[in-house]
């Protein structure tokens, strides 16, 4: 797979990428959503976050639609009575809450919609629920080809297919590290764009893992480089994000 993406442009006013919000129940964070929410084309809300929803928005003209927690796996969106006061109906006419009960009409009518899958909260409070929002990176794999970022925090967390990557790391937005984690096993990588960069190393837990990294110095004034990556299985890549920035 060979892949270009800017991490960050979800979360730039002038970003161009057309994105699906997910919220995840847990307390939100208003910069955020607030970014968020005006440049999503679809919002949907997993169990519990409408009621955190509810607390801090007056007034929700948008479609929404309530998910269980294994439906955030990827646009499962549902009809669902609870909070009815938030809930209208999305086009088409039905979408099931389990992904894999989506015909493939629906899939595509959803991949031609939206570049990538944006969801608030999941890297925060108890590990074992960090670790699920990790899993949950993996299954998605193979339910579709649009990035899954995972955004909390000062931090954001996207797995990487096998392949070739570009990942743009010049928005201003980004924090000073970065990471390269091999949570599903051992990974070959190769990479350029990072202080400490990896040249056919494998990464696994035991041996080498890539965390606490940064980018490449660059004079002052100039654009950061990109970060390219190569991997030859599924590759946690995550980075700081400057909330001051926003």
């Amino acid at each position: 797979m060979n892949e270009e993406l800017t991490p960050l442009d979800c979360l730039l006013p002038s970003g161009t990428q057309r994105i699906c919000l997910i919220i995840l129940n847990q307390p939100l964070d208003e910069v955020y959503l607030r970014v968020l929410w005006s440049k999503a084309l679809l919002k949907a809300c997993a169990d519990g976050a409408a009621n955190h929803l509810y607390n801090i928005i007056d007034e929700i003209q948008d479609r929404l639609c309530l998910s269980d927690f294994i439906a955030i796996t990827i646009l499962s969106l549902c009809h669902s009575s609870t909070l009815s006061v938030l809930i209208s109906s999305f086009l088409p006419d039905y979408i099931s809450g389990d992904f894999d009960s989506i015909t493939p009409e629906v899939k595509a009518f959803y991949s031609d919609k939206v570049d990538a899958i944006v969801t608030l909260g999941g890297l925060a409070g108890r590990f074992d629920q960090i670790m699920a929002s990790v899993e949950t990176l993996h299954h998605a794999l193979s339910m579709t080809q649009l990035p899954l970022l995972i955004i909390q925090g000062t931090s954001l967390a996207y797995l990487l297919r096998p392949g070739n990557h570009k990942l743009e790391v010049n928005t201003g937005l980004e924090g000073d590290w970065c990471s390269l984690i091999p949570v599903g096993g051992p990974c070959q990588t190769v990479t350029s764009g990072l202080k400490w960069n990896l040249n056919n190393q494998v990464l696994q837990f035991g041996k080498i893992v890539s965390t606490s990294n940064s980018y490449e110095p660059t004079e002052l004034g100039a654009p950061r480089k990109p970060v390219t990556v190569t991997t030859d299985q599924p590759l946690l890549w995550s980075m700081g994000i400057e909330r001051k920035m926003l």
